[in-house]
């Protein structure tokens, strides 16, 4: 049943179409059961806490966001736009309760608190405890106040959802 689900994503050529996708397909596989290993730590037991990055808060992360994807770059510029245009349905990222931010992970419907981190190469990740760069992580390729560019470091995930664009709403 999962191939069902999928493959429509995979063949649909429009970022809008993509992004319904990403969005549908967590809550499809949630059903399937044994999600309970996409959550533990790679690195297995408990991880070294990775430094969090200079430069970048959590603050700017919080707020209301209109979000799309791309898969070539050469999507990207529709996909902005596309982003500003899902301010209508705005995906909501929250303080977490610790120095996180509570948002959903790939495959998952339930939000988690994430935590910036610094990786190497002045790399910035958002994801669990974990050192940063974990394959549950996410890259953040660019923050600026009005948009924010991020893809899952897993590149399965990555392949299925694509590099997301965070359009600042309001």
């Amino acid at each position: 049943m999962i191939r069902l689900v999928v493959e429509p994503c995979r063949t649909q050529r429009s970022a809008l179409a993509a992004m319904a996708c990403s969005l549908v397909l967590p809550l499809a596989l949630a059903g399937c059961g044994g999600g309970e290993g996409l959550l533990s730590s790679s690195s297995g037991g408990t991880a070294a806490r990775a430094p969090a990055p200079v430069g970048i808060s959590r603050d700017a992360l919080v707020g209301r966001w209109g979000i799309a994807s791309f898969h070539t770059e050469k999507d990207r510029k529709r996909t902005e736009a596309e982003a500003r245009a899902q301010c209508k349905q705005p995906y909501t990222i929250t303080q977490g309760p610790g120095d996180g931010v509570m948002m959903h992970v790939a495959d998952d419907p339930k939000p988690y608190e994430l935590r910036l981190k610094a990786g190497a190469g002045g790399k910035t990740y958002l994801g669990f405890e974990a050192p940063a760069g974990d394959p549950q992580d996410r890259e953040l390729l660019s923050v600026k106040p009005k948009e924010i560019v991020m893809r899952f470091v897993d590149p399965d995930a990555h392949a299925r959802y694509g590099t997301f664009i965070y359009s600042r709403c309001g």
